[in-house]
């Protein structure tokens, strides 16, 4: 990477994904540039359409350094979209206001495999990797800088669907009745997706992340065979990029809650946890071998500010103290939260977990 880069003023990010300890608990928002913002809804009106903001690199760059000039957060992450690759692959991806992401031409039969493109990172997506640089650049060491890549399945499912889905029933159909095309599909978006997330690590990015959002759709068994295979073809692809091995890897595998023993195994640094379990019980089961980023329900940012302030600190204490936690939200941040709301999480979580880390961690 050519790249000159700054040191790196706040680490605290990176030491927790690796384990080390910290000074203070390391906090981000995923979603953190987002609608909740007015900032955002001003450069996303100037943008025209949400896709010309994912496009637009220098736009890219401004939305999401937004969240860092008004917060103290110890991280920042590319926007973008999880839906960059099959767009790029020939889908025809719109964002319809009030129905979201919509594909023109979905998967619907083996045959239609047969007319996808596998788009190179630098020319197809060269508008993510160039937004990466960018905000590298602009950043000046600030925080680290998360890229991130939706998982397989998650993309499978869109691209199966059409668009979202609350139940999944065509993506999990085409999955049963047509098992050899649905792994055919899947494996070559595995490899699509270690590219893209490996040309990110190339650009600059300095944490590399993995959604898989609608993993938790899936029974334990059909989790195993059409999404966790999958993210260890990604992780393993990862491992072998001399650039993109060094950096730390996160898997968020959101609702899959039953068996994080399986989820540890997968390679990656950290392991994102939503809010339907306690990361106590989390850190027991995979007995310190990741580092967890989560969990606080979303909703709690509705609350009033000392309510939300109580809840905060039990997500700290029930983690307990110890290296190895992010704190994160459990899924990302909805559209219509004060972001008053987002200064009172983080002060907490600064102010509560020093004294939590001072504490000594019990054997």
């Amino acid at each position: 990477m050519s790249l000159q880069a700054p040191a790196l003023k706040n680490d605290r990010f990176l030491r927790a994904l690796r384990r080390q300890p910290v000074d203070a608990t390391p906090v981000w928002i995923m979603r953190q540039a987002g609608r909740y913002l007015p900032e955002y809804r001003a450069t996303r009106q100037r943008a025209g359409s949400f896709m010309a903001l994912c496009q637009t690199p220098e736009l890219a760059c401004e939305v999401t350094l937004q969240p860092l000039a008004r917060f103290d957060l110890d991280a920042s992450i590319l926007f973008s979209d999880i839906l960059t690759i099959p767009d790029a692959m020939g889908l025809g991806l719109d964002f319809v206001e009030g129905e979201g992401p919509q594909f023109a031409r979905p998967i619907r039969d083996p045959a239609d495999l047969k007319r996808l493109k596998r788009p190179d990172p630098e020319v197809e997506l060269r508008y993510v990797m160039d937004a990466v640089r960018l905000i590298r650049r602009e950043l000046g060491g600030r925080v680290p800088l998360i890229g991130f890549a939706g998982a397989p399945w998650t993309l499978y499912c869109y691209m199966v669907e059409g668009g979202g889905s609350p139940h999944l029933k065509l993506a999990k159909q085409f999955a049963w009745d047509q098992p050899a095309a649905a792994q055919q599909l899947l494996g070559m978006l595995a490899e699509l997706v270690a590219d893209y997330l490996i040309a990110q690590a190339h650009a600059g990015a300095q944490t590399l992340m993995v959604f898989d959002s609608h993993a938790g759709a899936l029974s334990p068994l059909a989790f195993g065979e059409l999404a966790q295979k999958h993210l260890k073809t990604v992780l393993d692809r990862l491992k072998a990029d001399p650039v993109a091995a060094q950096l730390p890897h996160i898997v968020f595998a959101r609702g899959a809650n039953h068996d994080f023993g399986a989820l540890a195994d997968l390679g990656a640094d950290a392991l994102g946890i939503d809010w339907g379990v306690r990361l106590s019980a989390v850190r027991a089961l995979t007995g310190g071998r990741v580092a967890l980023q989560g969990n606080l329900d979303p909703e709690s940012l509705y609350t009033r500010p000392e309510v939300l302030r109580g809840m905060v600190m039990e997500v700290l204490e029930d983690y307990g103290p110890g290296p190895g936690h992010i704190f994160n939200l459990g899924h990302g941040i909805r559209p219509d939260v004060n972001p008053e709301q987002l200064n009172v999480l983080i002060d907490t979580v600064h102010r509560h977990s020093a004294a939590i880390n001072a504490r000594p961690t019990l054997a």
